[in-house]
């Protein structure tokens, strides 16, 4: 009797053992950064601000060979005075080869187009104290995306769905990327704002092509509102970039916003950045015409920063 119960506790103990190969692990990786930067032709003058984010990431492989992960981002300059103060965007993903990978965002989720609508000079107008505001920019929270398996070989496909809430209408967008040909990536995204009162389809288009140290890319983003005091909106965007060395690199990048009657809002940025390592020291020069479709609004903005990942 007493040797059965030594074989029991043997067992038991070995597949305890066994099942902790399955256990998930956790890990944490940040950023930081330091920027100076100054502003003409606005009240903004010069200013310092720093950023700052942690990303804890875990997960790991099922007895039946899916994966499963959770990512929760803990950002203190995000959702400043509301209620879940510093922490940032949340989701859980289950994905394998064979389904490819289901991911539901809690908060801080983008719909498949809204992931690629980033303009290929990296939203310029954006990073300024300017007063445009890109109408595709639409996060939302308990958003459902799944990213396709591969099926041919270079295509990325993501669907996306989000969900209704107060005011905002269940929306379905997708983005196609492929990159089957060396240096060569072309995407196409098409989504939906859901507002109920001005409810509108967004289009983006992009491409890039690397040939040695250049990189050449454009983008059009195109947002067609079905509400009368909305105007239709197109963003156009180029940029050019030399590696000089592997660190060092240099790019030039200009924007353009046409609205229906309305005078074309133009934005360009020159940027060098140097990197080693995990830190990057970066400085720019951008400038802009016509902010806010006036004529003779002209700004200027320059910045210097300093960034490290870890």
């Amino acid at each position: 009797m007493n040797n059965l119960k030594k074989v029991g506790l043997t067992a038991l103990a070995s597949s305890l053992v066994a099942t902790s190969v399955y256990a998930g692990e956790m890990s944490v990786a940040g950023s930081a950064s330091f920027t100076m930067e100054n502003y003409s032709g606005t009240d903004g003058g010069k200013s310092l601000s720093m950023g700052n984010q942690l990303t804890f990431t875990g997960g790991g492989e099922m007895d039946n060979g899916m994966n499963v992960s959770l990512s929760f981002i803990l950002d203190q300059a995000d959702n400043a005075g509301v209620a879940d103060g510093p922490f940032d965007s949340h989701s859980i993903a289950v994905g394998s080869d064979a389904m490819g990978t289901i991911t539901f965002a809690g908060e801080g989720a983008s719909s498949a187009q809204n992931t690629v609508d980033t303009t290929a000079a990296g939203d310029i107008w954006d990073h300024t104290a300017w007063g445009y505001t890109n109408p595709t920019n639409a996060d939302a929270q308990n958003t459902l995306r799944w990213t396709l398996p591969s099926m041919v070989d270079g295509l990325a496909a993501d669907i996306s769905y989000a969900g209704s809430a107060a005011g905002v209408e269940a929306t379905i967008g997708y983005a196609l990327t492929y990159t089957g040909v060396e240096g060569l990536s072309l995407t196409y995204g098409k989504g939906e704002r859901g507002a109920t009162a001005s409810k509108a389809d967004i289009e983006t288009l992009k491409a890039s092509f690397a040939f040695g140290p250049v990189t050449a890319a454009m983008s059009i983003n195109d947002y067609k509102n079905d509400a009368a005091s909305e105007a239709n909106e197109e963003q156009t965007s180029y940029m050019v970039t030399y590696a000089v060395t592997d660190e060092l690199s240099a790019s030039f990048g200009s924007e353009t916003v046409e609205t229906v009657g309305g005078t074309d809002e133009e934005f360009d940025r020159i940027k060098v950045a140097y990197t080693t390592g995990g830190l990057t020291l970066s400085a720019s020069k951008s400038n802009a015409d016509n902010v806010d479709g006036g004529s003779s609004t002209e700004q200027s903005h320059w910045d210097l920063g300093l960034s490290f990942a870890f």
